[in-house]
């Protein structure tokens, strides 16, 4: 289990790969977000994207999804008060490979409940060639490990 305590600036680490499909992305389009780009063959053909490719808010799911099953499920995660920033900064396409990078940016406990602390993290969906396909800065909240420690 992680607590809090765990995780230190300057940290990195990956995890996870998974295999975006066409259907997938054709799938979510249709209930979330229903641009051609993310619809059509032929109209993502003709955008500077290049092809059918993944929405923003779908890697923001995929990223999730493997972020859970790379560390959050197995920690004292409380959850996160919001998201500082996202930026997608390449298309992807069906069949990329992606993983997970993560970077602790910074720790602080809470001034206001001392069982908890927050870590500011990066995370960037990488594609099999290291590219940057998405990054995402947040602070998520962990459960301490000794609450009631208070150091000096």
């Amino acid at each position: 289990m992680l607590f809090w305590e765990d995780f230190h600036e300057g940290h990195v680490a990956s995890c996870g790969r998974y295999v975006v499909g066409r259907e997938e992305i054709v799938a979510f389009a249709r209930d979330y977000d229903p641009a051609p780009i993310h619809l059509d063959d032929a109209a993502a053909d003709a955008t500077p994207l290049g092809g059918l490719s993944a929405s923003g808010w779908h890697l923001c799911c995929i990223f999730m999804r493997m972020a859970a099953d790379g560390f959050l499920t197995r920690s004292s995660c409380l959850g996160a008060p919001g998201i500082d920033e996202v930026r997608f900064l390449r298309p992807v396409h069906p069949g990329t490979v992606l993983s997970l990078r993560r970077e602790v940016l910074e720790t602080r406990s809470s001034k206001s409940r001392p069982e908890m602390g927050l870590v500011k993290f990066r995370f960037e969906l990488l594609d099999a060639g290291d590219s940057v396909m998405m990054d995402l800065v947040t602070s998520v909240m962990f459960g301490r490990r000794n609450p009631g420690f208070r150091p000096a």
